[in-house]
């Protein structure tokens, strides 16, 4: 029986430019998860994300471990001198990027740069496991203002910052991670922001949406946030629906 699927649902965008991956490595069994959510709306992102997605499954599978295998990957675009550069790195593709790395008997391992999310899904009740890297986290709403603009992240894959920079700028390192002990038993959802934002704004159970099989869930849980999202943005006089897309595994 698979124990993990993935749901995609394009919303109201020209291209889908998120992306999942899964990779299994041969000698350990190690099993990584991957989800990709792409900056911008074009076909040479939709391409690139893919193709990004696999190599980060592929690299953190094969090291047993999400960060190292997302630091790898991190590097190895930074390293481009098309992103070196000040002028030209703003025409590369990027994403938003979360990797999860299971071995059975192991503790979960969990690295991202960016807003995706992954949360812990057990007896009725989900564990939000990262902090998103955008600016609503650098400016946290308070009384004076509604805070910063969620929208607008503050690490990615395909940037060329390193931890120290991005620390500087932002008061997060360019890659954080989290360990989850003992996570046999509990379902694993990574998410796109396109995918969790609808269900966070309208006040949903996040649980109530992911039952049934990995497939059911995943299908239920992005077509609910498109159909949430296009519904509220009606209310508001113009109708928007970003791309959302999860990778649901049970471990």
């Amino acid at each position: 029986m698979r124990t993990y699927a993935t749901a995609q649902h394009i919303g109201l965008r020209g291209n889908q430019c998120d992306a999942t991956a899964f990779r299994t490595d041969p000698v350990s069994g190690a099993r990584a998860y991957v989800v990709l959510d792409g900056i911008g709306d074009r076909p040479h992102i939709r391409d690139w994300v893919r193709i990004a997605a696999a190599r980060l499954a592929r690299a953190a599978a094969r090291r047993l471990n999400a960060e190292a295998g997302l630091r790898a990957v991190y590097k190895a675009y930074a390293a481009d001198p098309l992103r070196q550069d000040s002028h030209t790195r703003r025409y590369e593709p990027s994403a938003a990027a979360i990797v999860a790395v299971h071995l059975p008997g192991k503790p979960l391992t969990i690295a991202w740069a960016g807003d995706c999310r992954a949360y812990a899904i057990q007896q009725g009740t989900a564990r939000r496991l990262t902090q998103d890297h955008n600016l609503r986290r650098v400016y946290p709403p308070c009384s004076a203002h509604n805070g910063g603009n969620r929208n607008i992240i503050t690490s990615y894959l395909g940037d060329s910052s390193d931890d120290d920079s991005v620390r500087s700028a932002y008061g997060h390192p360019a890659i954080e991670t989290a360990t989850v002990p003992g996570p046999s038993g509990l379902r694993l959802l990574l998410a796109s922001d396109g995918a969790y934002e609808p269900h966070e704004d309208s006040g949903h159970a996040l649980p109530d949406f992911l039952t049934g099989t990995p497939g059911e869930a995943a299908r239920r849980f992005v077509n609910t946030a498109v159909e949430t999202s296009l519904k509220t943005s009606e209310d508001d006089g113009r109708q928007y629906a970003d791309n959302a897309t999860v990778l649901v595994a049970d471990l």
